[in-house]
């Protein structure tokens, strides 16, 4: 059943990304360029698809802080540390950097794959060798923070 409930919410997280335009780059793209305001070329409208978003978010968060425990599993799943390092920092920044590059980020790239697009196949293909060239960075290198303790 678990898996079912899983399923539809990717569907409608999917088609809400197609409806609001986040798996279109160039919708994105004109989302992001700010240099275009003076001229009338911006697109605001993504900037409504991210407060819905964080109101969404925002509700949902402060119902689940009231809970024992997860509807659909035994526990919550928290970070077991509290301690920031230098992943805190540098993931979010490339992250930007990427989305503000190529005008899509990992869920909408994937359902862009339904456009079959040859250079939304090649930025997942990308994606995946970044994140995996990622974890086995961070599993080599130790905590900034734990760094500085020692």
């Amino acid at each position: 059943m678990i898996i079912v409930i899983q399923f539809v919410v990717g569907l409608v997280f999917g088609f809400g990304l197609l409806l609001s335009g986040m798996s279109n780059p160039e919708k994105v793209l004109n989302f992001l360029d700010l240099a275009a305001i003076p001229s009338g070329g911006w697109d605001p409208s993504l900037l409504l698809v991210m407060a819905g978003a964080v109101g969404v978010t925002f509700a949902g968060f402060q119902l689940v802080r009231r809970r024992q425990r997860p509807v659909l599993g035994e526990r919550f799943h928290l970070p077991p540390s509290q301690t920031l390092d230098w992943r805190i920092a540098a993931g979010p920044a490339i992250f930007g950097i990427g989305w503000g590059l190529a005008g899509i980020c990992p869920g909408p790239a994937f359902v862009a794959l339904g456009y079959g697009s040859p250079a939304i196949l090649l930025f997942v293909i990308a994606m995946l060798v970044g994140m995996a060239a990622a974890r086995r960075v961070a599993d080599r290198q130790p905590s900034l923070a734990s760094a500085l303790t020692e």
